[in-house]
């Protein structure tokens, strides 16, 4: 059974870091493509960062330069570091893994940004 499990959200002050940790079990996340989504009260779930099963990463304009996707295949572990963060940076975040025929997602974990 394949479990993806988020952790390291929490309540933050704007311009404040949180790294988020997504835990693998009955998967192996290298060489798949691993992704962090977001999705605030009232709006729809969005992409916030990809990493490619190569290790390309790719970002959605609103983070830019301040959250960092990446993985560390010896702990089965996608981590996602997000610096200068922003009210609206708030959210529950979910983690996605590519899988067949659906991909795969955490419980998520929420991120709270106070101003």
């Amino acid at each position: 059974q394949v479990q993806l499990v988020e952790s390291g959200g929490g309540l933050v002050h704007a311009g404040g870091s949180l790294r988020l940790s997504c835990g693998a079990s009955g998967i192996r996340l290298n060489g798949r493509r691993v992704a962090w989504y977001r999705q605030a009260p009232g709006k729809q779930r969005e992409v916030v960062a990809t990493l490619s099963s190569s290790g390309a990463t790719n970002y959605a304009d609103s983070v830019k330069g301040r959250f960092t996707i990446s993985r560390d295949s010896n702990k089965n572990t996608v981590y996602l570091s997000m610096n200068s963060l922003k009210p609206e940076d708030s959210a529950v975040y979910y983690c996605n893994c590519q899988g067949l025929p659906d991909d795969y997602w955490g419980q998520g974990t929420q991120v709270t940004v106070s101003s």
